[in-house]
Order: structure tokens, then C-alpha cells, then sequence
């Protein structure tokens, strides 16, 4: 190669090596943040479109929540059958791509035996799916106290569906998580479920949003109570104004999201920042084009100060 080229050819590859990392100088530095999305924010997308959208903007994995708004994950072609799974995980394994987590609906706060059953039920068909993925993490929710259930009943419902679901998840090593959702967000009674379902195969999906918006507790302080619990951790900005909660790309919004950020990296925690962008229930929110694509630019923008 004569030099000119070798000049001309080192030139535009450190312009495009400095283009493709922009905002991330922070890596020699520190370690990278883990970042993945929730496919919530582009029910219009096949799987194909989700992987090649993840692995174009710099994403680490993917949390699946549905495809083509198909919320029932098992149900999905692409994970169907064993040959489909097969290709799927080649999928994602060829953009260097990792299942972080799947968003069942199992719901364990019901009392009634038949609507209990079938949400435990869900759950585990949600565990299967994921050991068969490679998968390390199901959410689940509590959700709500009940009027006319007593406190107590409902929180024991929940710890009893944990703890069943982490017996049925533990030789396939998958996590079940329980998202701070619904009438569960205060610190002190995720504490208690926590506390009371003690299993190893049992924590938390940490959504410092949902939690901030209700009860105005200090991310910092949520993190601090419950660290020990979270597994993985949904990202989101919002302000909530005249009772109505509005959706914003990172840090447009008014909560302290940066708080919960920097909460989790300055406590060692090893998992991912996934980006929940609720387009399935607002669609009057941009598309996922431009905000699945502003995070991680975001992200990196934070992370390098």
C-alpha cells in the first residue's frame, strides 16, 4: 500500500471510528453500560427489524416484551417451535445480541383460584421460553391491593406466587422479577414482598419512573433499600401534569431518571438499562425510529461526563 493511501485509508477510518463511538469516551475509562429496549416501543416492527434496528444503534440486548403486538411470547412464530428457536437465537447471536429479559403479564395479586392458576400458569410457560432462549430474566407483577382484600391477603398472594414460580424457574436458572408496578411502588412494602419472598431465583425489575411518579420517594434512596434485589432495571423519563403522565425522550422529562442512572452504575450493578418506550399503550408518542434511537445517544452522552 503506498502511503498516500495508507494516510488517506487511516484518515477515514479514524472518521468513522469516531462517528460510530461519538459520546463514548468513556469506554477506555469506564466500564460500558449494558443497554437494551423493550420491544413495548415498536409494536409495528417484525423480529427482524427489531434485531438489525438493536445491533445498528449500538444496543447490547433485547427485552421482549412482543412482536407485532403479539404479547404472548410463546405464542410468536419465532419462537414456536425448536427449529424456529434455533433460528431466532442465531439471530440474535450473529449481531452479538443477548435476550435480557421477557415481560410476561402473569399477574399474582388475584385470590381467586381459577384467575390465580392460569396467571401462574402464564408465568411458567414464560420460564420455559426463557431457558429455552438463553433468556436470564421473566418479569412478573404483583400488581394491585384489591378493595375489600385486605393488605396483608394481597401481599401474601404475591410472595406465594414469587415463591412458586422461583421453585418452578430454579433448575432451568432463570430469574423471576417482579416489576415495581401498580399499586407497588413504595419502597417499604417491596421491601416486605422482597423480604418475605427471600429465593434466589426471585428479585426485582427496578422501574424508578413508575415508583417516582406515585410516591415522590428518592431514586437514591429506593436503590439503597432494594439494590440487593434489582436485576434489571427499565429506564424512562416522563412528567406527569393535571393527573395525566406524558411520555419524553431522556432527561425532557421531569423526573430524576439520572438519579436512578447513576444509583445503579455507582452501586456496581451488573445488568441492563433497558429502555421501556410505552408506544403499544400511546401511540400518540413519537415514533420508535427516532427514541429507540435517542437513548443510546443519551446514555453515552451521560456516561462520558
Amino acid at each position: 500500500m503506498k502511503p498516500i493511501y495508507r494516510r488517506t485509508f487511516l484518515q477515514q477510518s479514524g472518521l468513522l471510528l469516531s462517528g460510530a463511538f461519538a459520546g463514548m469516551s468513556f469506554v477506555e475509562k469506564k466500564k460500558k453500560p449494558l443497554l437494551s429496549f423493550s420491544t413495548l416501543g415498536c409494536p409495528g416492527w417484525t423480529f427482524t427489524q427489531i434485531v438489525d434496528f438493536a445491533a445498528a444503534n449500538q444496543y447490547d440486548g433485547i427485552e421482549m416484551r412482543g412482536i407485532l403486538k403479539q404479547l404472548d411470547l410463546p405464542k410468536c412464530v419465532e419462537f414456536s417451535n425448536s427449529v424456529n428457536i434455533k433460528n431466532t437465537k442465531q439471530q440474535m447471536a450473529d449481531k452479538k445480541l443477548q435476550f435480557v429479559d421477557l415481560g410476561s403479564s402473569c399477574t399474582l395479586h388475584f385470590a381467586d383460584k381459577t384467575e390465580r392458576q392460569k396467571n401462574i400458569d402464564d408465568g411458567k410457560r414464560f420460564i420455559d421460553l426463557a431457558a429455552a432462549i438463553n433468556c436470564p430474566n421473566v418479569r412478573v407483577y404483583p400488581n394491585n391491593f384489591i378493595k375489600g382484600q385486605e393488605k396483608q391477603q394481597t401481599i401474601d398472594l404475591i410472595v406465594a406466587g414469587l415463591l412458586e414460580l422461583g421453585d418452578y424457574a430454579k433448575s432451568s436458572g432463570v430469574r423471576v422479577l417482579m416489576e415495581t408496578h401498580g399499586d407497588l411502588v413504595y419502597i417499604a412494602d417491596l421491601k416486605t414482598i422482597m423480604e418475605a419472598a427471600k429465593h434466589p431465583q426471585v428479585g426485582l425489575v427496578w422501574d424508578a419512573a413508575n415508583m417516582y411518579l406515585e410516591t415522590k420517594e428518592s431514586p437514591a434512596l429506593a436503590y439503597q433499600e432494594l439494590h440487593k434485589y434489582i436485576h434489571h432495571a427499565h429506564i424512562k423519563d416522563a412528567k406527569k401534569e393535571d393527573g395525566k403522565i406524558g411520555f419524553y425522550f431522556l432527561g425532557e422529562g421531569n423526573l430524576p431518571i439520572f438519579t436512578a442512572i447513576d444509583a445503579l452504575y455507582q452501586g456496581g450493578y451488573q445488568g441492563y438499562y433497558s429502555f421501556e418506550w410505552e408506544k403499544l399503550w400511546h401511540p400518540e408518542i413519537a415514533e420508535p425510529e427516532l427514541a429507540l434511537a435517542d437513548y443510546p445517544k443519551k446514555m453515552f452522552a451521560h456516561f462520558s461526563k
